[in-house]
């Protein structure tokens, strides 16, 4: 374990206390259950302690966690009757990104989401959660379908950023992302973007122009990943964990500089310790950002959202 995560030490060390405390117990049938108690008391109080002041390098991580729920994870426990679609009309088809209608308590409307595998062959296949082109093309489509239907959005980003192979390239992943971009910004559709654990640059951008951004607490939004960072500043990718510092990756100061609308509180411990209630979180918040935007889009509104990010004074 590395010196910037020695934070988790205390727990960990506790819950294998808990195990070989149970271990012992089954072996000799000797009946721990005070002691048991004791220790399990002990880990919740140390694990609120330890996420009550989480730097950002320990929430990136939790961002990373490869039991965190993913795309289909929340949309299986959010939607109904959701109908996937595949392939972009113009190359193939992209497991990477997920696009399909459903149903949000009886209201129709399109998900378009990044999705990322939990075994290797999985990852294999969709790409450890990096589009290639034909994912973002498939996303337009999907856009596309909803606007001529008059659906709304939700946008589930969940990427470390778009692929940069070279199949990539030559298949244009820069033009993909940037038409995305081109077109999100004038859908008459409402569109609510949610950032469930990994943000980064151009790949969560090319689903990421929306009305309403919401993040989880231990999600990141970044122009670049603290690793990418950290090879550019320093030549040295172990820097990951300053850079992640610099970048200012937190999800409140995400709020404070008007990029991101809410922040969603996550369980303690990190969204992958329990699922059903970080969906049930991001459900009602869905539902109450569809209403307040209500079945139109505000393109005024849309355009002042972006513009505004990043402005300052002569004085700067």
């Amino acid at each position: 374990m590395s010196a910037e995560l020695d934070v988790w030490r205390p727990l960990q060390d506790l819950e294998e206390q808990l195990g070989e405390l149970r271990r012992k117990s089954e072996e000799s049938h000797v009946d721990f259950a005070e002691e048991v108690h004791a220790i399990e008391e002990k880990i919740a109080e140390t694990r609120r302690k330890i996420y009550e002041d989480l730097g950002i390098w320990e929430r990136i991580q939790l961002a990373r966690h490869p039991q965190r729920p993913y795309a289909l994870d929340f949309i299986s426990r959010i939607f109904v009757d959701f109908e996937e679609i595949h392939g972009d009309r113009h190359f193939g088809d992209d497991a990477a990104m997920v696009c399909g209608a459903a149903f949000l308590k009886g209201m129709p409307l399109m998900i378009i989401a990044q999705q990322k595998g939990r075994t290797l062959k999985e990852n294999i296949r969709r790409n450890f959660g990096c589009p290639q082109p034909e994912g973002y093309r498939k996303a337009l489509r999907a856009m596309k379908l909803a606007e001529k239907f008059s659906l709304p959005i939700i946008s589930f980003i969940d990427t470390a950023g778009a692929y940069p192979g070279i199949g990539s390239e030559e298949r244009h992943i820069g033009e993909a992302i940037a038409v995305n971009m081109r077109e999100m910004s004038t859908l008459s559709v409402p569109i609510v973007g949610i950032v469930i654990g990994e943000g980064g640059s151009g790949g969560a951008l090319g689903i990421g122009v929306v009305d309403r951004l919401l993040i989880l607490e231990n999600a990141y939004y970044s122009v670049i990943s603290p690793e990418g960072c950290a090879a550019i500043l320093w030549k040295n990718r172990e820097k990951a964990a300053d850079a992640a510092r610099a970048l200012r990756l937190e999800p409140k100061q995400l709020l404070e500089f008007g990029i991101a609308d809410e922040v969603l509180p996550e369980p303690i411990g990190g969204a992958q310790r329990d699922w059903d209630a970080t969906a049930a979180t991001v459900k009602a918040a869905l539902v109450r950002h569809l209403e307040e935007l209500g079945p139109h889009a505000d393109l005024a509104a849309r355009y002042a959202k972006y513009r505004k990010i990043g402005v300052y004074g002569e004085e700067i």
